[in-house]
Order: C-alpha cells, then structure tokens, then sequence
C-alpha cells in the first residue's frame, strides 16, 4: 500500500499551496533561501524536528556524541527538519548523510548550512539548506531538542506534520490536514492535466479555465 508521504512525494509545492492557500492557510512555506543540493529531487515525508543552538566551552567529543545521538534517533521514512538557530555552521556533512540515508531516512532540511555537498550530490540524499560551508559543529553546535515544535522563517512545524521540498521551495502541511491536502493535490493535478490537454488541443486558454475551474 502506497504511503501517504510516498503519494506526497509524486505531487509538486505549487499546487500543494493552492490547495492550503484555498483552506486559508498560507504561512506554510518555509524561506525563500532555503535552496536544495539537488534540483531534481523531490523530498516528502512526515516530519522529524530537531533543535539546537550554538554553544560555548563544548568539547569536541561532547558535541560528536550529541550529533550521533540526533543521527541515532532520526525514525525511517521520515524528513529531519532541523532549526539550527545558526547562520555560520555546516549542519549537514557527508558522514551524516550517509548514515542517514542508510537508517532509510528521506532526506534532511534545515535553515542553517552544508558541506561535503559534491559527496551528498553523488550519494543522492536529499538536502535542503541555507548555505554551503566547511565550517562544521564540533566544539561548537549541539541539539537541543528531538521531536518538539520548531519554527523556520516564522513558520511553526511540529512533529508529525507533513513536508514537501522540491526545485520551487518547501511547504508544511498541518499533520491534522495531510490526508485531506494530499486527496485535493492529486484532484487538482488530474484537472491541471485536463486543462493543458484542453490547450494543447487548440482550446482557448480562457474557455479551458471557464470549463474546469482551475489554471
């Protein structure tokens, strides 16, 4: 049986924000700066919330230990979304991405940075990230927290809401919502089609949007 966040993963960012736009919700996309590794992956699951911050007098054994315990706990079929509270750090690198890949998770998203981003690209692990730089967390960077509420960009995501990042951005879903959006994304892509079918076929473009009620 096809899983929801596989059926998430075969829609697009647009139409899922039409689709949340239309139930009123709109503060759902995360920054525009929030780029992916690779523009050709699409990355959609139910989501797994990191948090953690910047730190003094950490050694770098204790910050190893803490970022291999993150590593640890991240559930398979899952999206890690991490709030770094950084704009200096790598919080993604080749090892880490590996590891994950390998623990079936789907890919990984966060507002703080990447490194060893030719090995990743080459891996096929799905990174979303502010920035590139060498600069990593030990001695540095710990989490804070697993599985509580996070906010990227002004936008609140909680574990268990649903994710999807492709080459446009990144939208949440509210977990309460995911079911309904995803059943309404599927419908608007069948008629999305219709409408260009419609076109291709010599239709003028505003009697197709009269006719089907979507453009």
């Amino acid at each position: 049986m096809t899983s929801l966040g596989e059926r998430l993963e075969k829609c697009y960012t647009g139409a899922v924000f039409d689709v949340l736009r239309e139930r009123g919700i709109t503060d759902t996309v995360l920054p525009k700066d929030l780029r992916p590794l690779d523009r050709s992956l699409v990355l959609a699951g139910p989501v797994f919330t990191v948090t953690g911050s910047r730190k003094t007098g950490l050694s770098d054994h204790e910050t190893l230990l803490a970022w291999t315990e993150f590593l640890a706990a991240a559930p398979k079929d899952h999206v890690v979304v991490c709030a770094g509270n950084d704009d200096s750090l790598a919080l993604m690198g080749e090892l880490s991405a590996e590891t994950l890949q390998y623990r079936g998770v789907k890919g990984y998203v966060t507002d703080g940075g990447c490194r060893d981003c030719d090995f990743i690209l080459r891996l096929g692990f799905p990174v979303f990230s502010r920035f590139k730089t060498p600069r990593d967390v030990v001695g540095s960077w710990s989490a804070d927290a697993f599985q509580k509420p996070v906010t990227i960009g002004g936008v609140s995501i909680r574990p268990g809401d649903y994710i999807i990042c492709d080459i446009d951005g990144a939208v949440v879903i509210p977990e309460d919502l995911a079911q309904a959006v995803v059943d309404d994304v599927e419908k608007v892509m069948q008629t999305e089609n219709l409408v260009r079918k419609a076109i291709l076929c010599g239709e003028d473009p505003k009697a197709a949007y009269l006719k089907y009620g979507r453009f």
